[in-house]
């Protein structure tokens, strides 16, 4: 029994790579502190994720494999293993060594943190005698 339609067939002889390239989707929110980045990484694991930063660049690598239970064979697959790839260009303002990542339930949580100069602060006003 064959489930594979003449569109995935099409897709896999046009690969110029072992695996297709998706963007992942991503939530970025702003805070006071920082910025936060939520990025959906289904079917990964830590060791298959990658962040890097060059230059200004952080880029998001992840790779995504199929696994069949053992003793099973897949008879239908709608999950395609994927590589993951994702870039954004930083600002000044964020603190390029503090920025830390976890990866939960098949998301990526990333911190970027603000440069103490551009967190907003409270200038004291004195007066003089």
């Amino acid at each position: 029994m064959t489930t594979q339609t003449a569109e995935l067939q099409t897709k896999e002889n046009e690969r110029t790579r072992d695996l297709p390239v998706a963007v992942p989707a991503t939530d970025i929110y702003e805070t006071e502190n920082g910025i936060a980045l939520s990025v959906d990484l289904p079917g990964v694991r830590q060791e298959q994720v990658e962040v890097t930063l060059e230059n200004r660049v952080l880029t998001i690598s992840a790779r995504s494999e199929a696994v069949d239970p053992a003793g099973y064979d897949a008879v239908h697959r709608d999950f395609e293993p994927v590589e993951y790839r994702r870039s954004f260009t930083l600002t000044e303002d964020v603190d390029r060594a503090a920025i830390s990542a976890r990866l939960k339930n098949g998301v990526l949580h990333l911190a970027l943190p603000k440069a103490a100069e551009s967190q907003p602060r409270r200038i004291e006003v004195k007066t003089e005698h």
